[in-house]
This record gives structure tokens, sequence and C-alpha cells, in this order.
């Protein structure tokens, strides 16, 4: 399903050069991971499923999906584009392929050093501040500077030295965008709240985190760190906690093989209906009958309760 209606048309050619890229190499993924690249192609709709996007540009190339991030429930397709400025839980699932290319896709390592660099050089560019889309608008210069990362696929020997040139073009044209606040924060030397708060709330999710103990641990404000956390997530950091605690039970329970009991416990659950009531709420069925089900797809090949099409 195409969605071009009303998007520049030199964006929708550096799209198309971009979709041919992926399909060219979308069964070679060493030569994509030297370019920070992570690709997806995918044949019909899939079933929602829980992700773990880390700091990235999000891309799809063909087709639409659906990413729900807290509260925000988006469907989006190849005329947007996703940053991801910190590790973020994620539900998401394929909502619709194109006739001739499927679902394409590619998620982009976005270096929080390279775009320290980058913003350094740059006047004029403040910290985050204010609300905005989650879903970043595409210019020409950015598109083109895209559809040249991926065509250098095509040429793994200028890799080496023409991927790094233009990585920075990228995060330049990104700083041009809506974005920049979004891209901004994945830079942890200059405002450290979200980044630390993310990484206590990974390694210690199993912890009875409230805000006021995270806004003490981080020495911060609870003004600060909500407003900061939500700019950059699109969560509280309560909901990215409740996220990220039902994604690694879906996984326990799935892949370990854990009773929803012992999942729910080993994530920081303290109670066992709530945990359920949660669960249900999120994947569409109790801890049991969801397990069940996902083990039986598991032994045939089928997802592992932990990830979805990577974009």
């Amino acid at each position: 399903m195409r969605l071009d209606v009303g998007m520049d048309q030199r964006v929708a050619q550096s799209l198309d050069r971009a979709a041919e890229a992926v399909l060219r190499h979308v069964r070679n993924p060493v030569r994509a991971q030297a370019l920070g690249l992570r690709l997806s192609h995918v044949g019909a709709p899939t079933e929602l499923a829980y992700q773990r996007y880390t700091p990235s540009l999000s891309v799809v190339l063909a087709g639409r999906k659906r990413s729900i991030v807290g509260d925000d429930d988006q469907v989006w397709g190849r005329d947007r584009f996703i940053i991801t400025p910190v590790d973020i839980p994620v539900v998401a699932g394929v909502v619709d392929t194109d006739p001739r290319r499927g679902f394409l896709a590619a998620r982009w390592k976005l270096a929080p050093v390279l775009v320290g660099e980058v913003a350094a050089a740059m006047p004029g560019n403040g910290q985050p501040s204010g609300s905005m889309d989650r879903l970043g608008t595409w210019t020409p210069d950015l598109a083109d500077a895209y559809a040249r990362l991926l065509t250098l696929l095509d040429e793994p020997e200028h890799i080496p030295v023409l991927g790094p040139l233009v990585a920075r073009e990228i995060v330049l044209r990104l700083l041009q965008t809506d974005q920049a606040p979004r891209v901004l924060a994945a830079v942890d030397n200059g405002d450290p709240v979200v980044p630390h708060a993310v990484r206590i709330l990974t390694d210690r999710m199993a912890e009875p985190w409230s805000m006021s103990m995270l806004a003490s641990e981080i020495r911060t404000s609870r003004p600060t760190l909500f407003r900061r956390f939500k700019e950059a997530t699109s969560m509280t950091p309560m909901q990215y906690l409740k996220r990220l605690r039902l994604g690694e039970a879906r996984h326990r329970i799935v892949v370990l093989g854990e009773s929803a009991a012992q999942a729910a416990a080993a994530v920081g659950y303290r109670s066992a209906p709530h945990f359920s009531r949660d669960y249900r709420l999120l994947y569409g069925a109790s801890p049991a009958a969801d397990g069940a089900r996902l083990r039986g797809r598991l032994r045939h090949g089928g997802t592992d309760g932990r990830l979805g099409p990577d974009a």
C-alpha cells in the first residue's frame, strides 16, 4: 500500500532507492551491521509483539506498522519516521504490506557520541524542550542522505570511508527537522536525567520504584524528571517501568517456561491479580493462555515472545 499522497516527490524517490537496497540486502545482516542497520522484510501482517528499541532512527519503507509506546498508539508508514533517543519498550506489529515489496523496514543505530559531536558543531542548538509528535516528517535532504546510506550496501568496500561521512550528514539533517529535541535527548553528557533514569529502571526493574524514589536516586526534582522523560520517550517513568516489566515477564513465561506467578515476582509485581490485569490489557489474553499459545508457535519456529518486526 503506497502512502505517497502529498509526499514530496524528491522524498518519495529517495525512499524508493532505499527500499530497493533493503530488498537486495535484507538477507545479508553482516553487511547491514557494518552500517549500523537492522533490516526487516515481512510478507504478511503480524500480531503485536514486545520489542526493545535502542537509540535509533526507525523507518518503514513499504507497508505500515502499528507502534504502541505508553499511551501513544500510532499506525505509520514510509511518510514518517521515528526517533528513539534512549532504550524504549514498544509493542508493535505489521498492519499492512505493499503488494510488490511486502513490509520493509530499517532501523539505524543512533550513536549518542556522534549526535553530541554534530550538535556541538552546529550553532544555536539548545537543550530539548517542549512537546512534539512522536512521528517525524521527512525533508528532501534527510531522505537523500538516508538513501545514500542504504545504497552503500551495494558498495561494501566503500563503507569504512563513506559510512561515517553519511552518518554525520544524517544526524545533521535530523537536527534540522521537527525531531531535533528528541535526537538531542540521546546525548547523556549534557542532560543525563533521562538516560540515567532509563538505566536504573532497566537494571533494577524488580525494585518497588515510585516517582519520588526515582527522582531522588538521580538527584533531580519530580517535575523535571516527569517532563524530560515524557518528552524523550512519550511515556512517564512509571508507564515505562510497567511496559518493561510486562515485556520481560512475557519473555520469562514463553522462553524460560516460568509460571505467571514466578515471572510476576521476578519483574517486581507484588500482586498476582494486578499482574494478570495489566498483562491482559496489553496482550489481550491471560498470562497462562498467551504463554501456551506462544510456546506452541516457538516450537514451530515462530516468535519468542519478545521480538517482532525490526523497525
